[in-house]
């Protein structure tokens, strides 16, 4: 019976499906999508080793001992060798239930509201796939005339790291939007 059950659990973890990010698509431009977010909690951390705080935050390392559901995506941004990685929290919580953080590294805030030019690709996030994805979708929303708010590139990922095949990943970049 174990073996069916050790035979199964990677096809469970690599199937799980997660709560994910409202967003509104507002246009679709060639090969990319000007994209609307409105605000939502996030936790973020820039210090080393931003997954594994993250990690146990979620795992139980808050005010509360308590597990909070994992969502997607994970926001990644690197600004002057700073890397910052953020954690959208589940839809349940607001600024009135949330449960903060033991970790004084951790800040959960409420994200602005902002359009986003969006650019998506599959397989693992490598720095050279984001960056050459940056600099693709850079081209092709300046290319449009939309005026770029944000110059650092931000990567999402929403799989696991086990999961192998059909992966999404995402490169943003902040925009003025409606253009004037």
């Amino acid at each position: 019976m174990y073996k069916y059950l050790l035979l199964f659990l990677p096809l469970i973890m690599l199937s799980q499906k997660y709560e994910t990010q409202k967003y509104d698509v507002i246009k679709t431009v060639d090969t990319f999508e000007i994209r609307y977010y409105p605000p939502t909690i996030k936790a973020r951390v820039s210090s080393n080793r931003n997954f594994s705080k993250l990690f146990k935050y979620i795992s139980g390392n808050n005010e509360k001992n308590e597990k909070i559901a994992m969502t997607t995506p994970v926001y990644m941004s690197k600004k002057e060798e700073k890397i910052t990685m953020e954690f959208v929290m589940p839809s349940k919580y607001s600024e009135k239930n949330m449960i903060q953080p033991n970790d004084k590294d951790i800040v959960i805030y409420r994200s602005t509201p902002g359009y986003y030019a969006s650019i998506s690709f599959g397989g693992y996030a490598s720095v050279k796939k984001v960056n050459a994805y940056y600099a693709l979708l850079l081209d092709k929303a300046k290319g449009s005339k939309l005026k770029i708010l944000g110059e650092d590139p931000i990567s999402l990922s929403y799989n696991s790291p086990y999961k192998v095949f059909n992966r999404r990943n995402e490169v943003l970049i902040e925009i003025e939007y409606p253009e004037n």
